[in-house]
């Protein structure tokens, strides 16, 4: 991954706002920012962030312009509480479907710093795994599926307790004054959970075949029809609009699949499968739940440990989320990760 400087963040952040713009546009645009950066280093970052494909240039002479590129987007760097304070109509971000984001996805979307700390936690959760019991790691087995069963349906507006949660999956007591959805709710997070577990060598990649199981899993008895939804279906708090042709959803899916099959790491596998699931919106329901299990499965099947998503404030998730349906950009959606992934690693020893 490129990391990009101050002032090629800057031109990504006037450009995401103003779709195009010529190069005296786009300085113009930095001086009102009260940038003290010159016009030259200005063509010059344009011309660095052309061959490093961050813009695209159209036109020639004087009127080239400049256009942001999926690799752009998806680097640029977000604050996702502020950008989400603005009513969703007044946001600056895309409100369709973006046709070239998974083709043209970035392969690297971890710097090497990021992939170190990663691979060191992995390291030393694997470590920890090897040097617990069986009893124990199935005491934590059944901690992790619980947390993760809470969390994943309190996201989605469950309104279930951690301690109503443990109870129904470890007693099958279900809570006074809630109602049976949210019981199957949790349910079938364990379900699905345990099913990825007995057949992790489907999960190496992701493809619309495992996809469409663990979705049917995680949906069962809910009154959510099974299989690609044939409808348009809303964002709550977005004006993004998913795509509403279902032969679109099943090239969308294809796309993210090979995105994913093209990524090295499992950490890249899990991100890119966690935004895209949640991004296509391919079912009628249950989308990112079923993409939180996806990113499970995925880093299940390399021996990495899952996260439970325990300690993320559900705001922040659903902002990060947010910034990706309407910019594209990863940043927060990322930081969480890592954040979430070392949490994992430092409080669970599920083993495989």
């Amino acid at each position: 991954m490129m990391k990009l400087s101050k002032i090629q963040q800057e031109i990504i952040q006037i450009l995401l706002k103003k779709d195009e713009l010529q190069s005296s546009g786009i300085y113009a645009e930095m001086k009102k920012n009260n940038s003290d950066v010159s016009f030259i280093t200005v063509k010059r970052a344009l011309s660095s962030m052309v061959k490093s494909g961050v813009l695209l240039s159209l036109g020639s002479g004087r009127s080239v312009r400049y256009i942001i590129t999926v690799f752009g987007r998806v680097f640029a760097e977000i604050d996702a509480k502020n950008y989400c304070v603005s009513d969703p109509d007044v946001r600056y971000g895309m409100g369709g479907y973006n046709f070239d984001l998974f083709s043209k996805f970035p392969a690297n979307i971890f710097e090497d710093a990021e992939l170190d700390v990663l691979e060191e936690y992995t390291k030393k959760y694997k470590q920890r795994t090897k040097e617990v019991s069986a009893s124990i790691q199935k005491k934590e087995l059944e901690r992790l599926v619980i947390e993760l069963s809470w969390k994943s349906s309190k996201i989605e507006g469950n309104t279930y307790t951690l301690l109503d949660t443990e109870k129904l999956i470890l007693e099958n007591k279900e809570a006074v004054g809630h109602s049976k959805d949210e019981a199957q709710m949790i349910l079938n997070h364990k379900n699905a959970f345990y099913f990825i577990r007995e057949h992790i060598s489907e999960f190496k990649t992701l493809t619309p075949v495992n996809l469409g199981m663990l979705h049917s899993i995680l949906v069962k008895n809910l009154s959510i029809e099974i299989g690609l939804r044939k409808t348009l279906v809303g964002v709550l708090g977005s004006k993004y609009k998913p795509l509403d042709n279902i032969y679109q959803i099943k090239e969308a899916i294809d796309s993210l699949s090979v995105a994913v099959s093209k990524v090295n790491t499992p950490y890249a596998k899990a991100l890119i499968s966690l935004l895209g699931i949640s991004y296509i919106q391919p079912f009628e329901d249950g989308n990112k739940r079923t993409s939180r299990l996806m990113a499970n499965a995925l880093l299940l099947s390399y021996g990495c440990a899952p996260l439970s998503y325990r300690s993320i404030e559900e705001n922040e998730y659903r902002e990060a989320i947010l910034v990706f349906y309407e910019l594209n950009s990863i940043i927060p959606i990322k930081k969480i990760f890592i954040e979430q992934y070392k949490f994992a690693c430092e409080n669970y020893a599920v083993g495989a």
